[in-house]
Formats: C-alpha cells, structure tokens, sequence
C-alpha cells in the first residue's frame, strides 16, 4: 500500500505530513512525499537528503525516526501542485492521498483556483483532508 502527501511548508503542510506519517504507521504502508515547485525545468526524484531544503531535510529527519518507508519526490514540472500530486499518485497506484487545508475568501477561490480542490474532484483514490 501506498499513501501519497502534499508538502509544503505551512500549518497546513505540516498537519497533513503529520497525519499522512500517522496513517502510513496505521496501515503499515510506504509513503510518497512529494514537494511541488513550479519553474517548470523538469522532474527531479530525491533520495539524498544533503540535497533537500533545509524544510525537507527537517521532513526526512521526521520520516527515518517513525520507521516508515518512504520516498521524497521534488516535482519541478511547471505544473500547478495539484496536478503534481495527482500524477504521483497514479504513478505509484496510491491507495490514499493526503492534502492540508486552509480556509479561503469565495472570491480567494475563484480567483486563484483550488489545488485542494482539484484534487479532492479529481483522484482517483480516496483523499484525507486535514486542517491545521
């Protein structure tokens, strides 16, 4: 079994990595981290921790102490984050996908769109939403 995250480097970010290690404990699964950026100079797989921002590394301290398999994948497609996450996850035939949430304005959303919205419409595997 496979659990796919959103990161980033917010109280969203953070609740979501916190619960996805969580469920990944729970159900004895491996879990994919994947960090989206978007200046579009193509996809970028990471498994040396030297080479991950200083807020990945703090991740990647996080996941080798709770003793969940894991892999950090830093997606630089160009692509919205949503569409990062959702690619990931039909790669790795994800069971579960985990994303943060925070509150938005009506008028926040229709203007800037929703990642979390797109992926709550869009997966094709169940998705747990956490709030900070």
């Amino acid at each position: 079994m496979t659990i796919v995250v959103g990161y980033v480097e917010t109280n969203e970010g953070r609740a979501a990595f916190d619960k996805a290690i969580e469920e990944a404990q729970r159900r004895d699964a491996r879990l994919v981290v994947v960090s989206s950026i978007k200046s579009g100079s193509g996809v970028l797989r990471v498994s040396d921790r030297d080479d991950h921002p200083e807020g990945l590394r703090a991740a990647e301290e996080k996941l080798s102490a709770s003793g969940v398999a894991h892999e950090i994948v830093r997606m630089d497609s160009g692509h919205e984050a949503a569409e990062d996450l959702l690619d990931v996850a039909a790669r790795e035939d994800a069971e579960l996908i985990v994303i943060g949430l925070r509150r938005r304005t009506p008028v926040g959303k229709l203007i800037l769109g929703s990642n979390a919205q797109r992926i709550l419409l869009d997966a094709s595997c169940p998705v747990l939403a956490v709030k900070s």
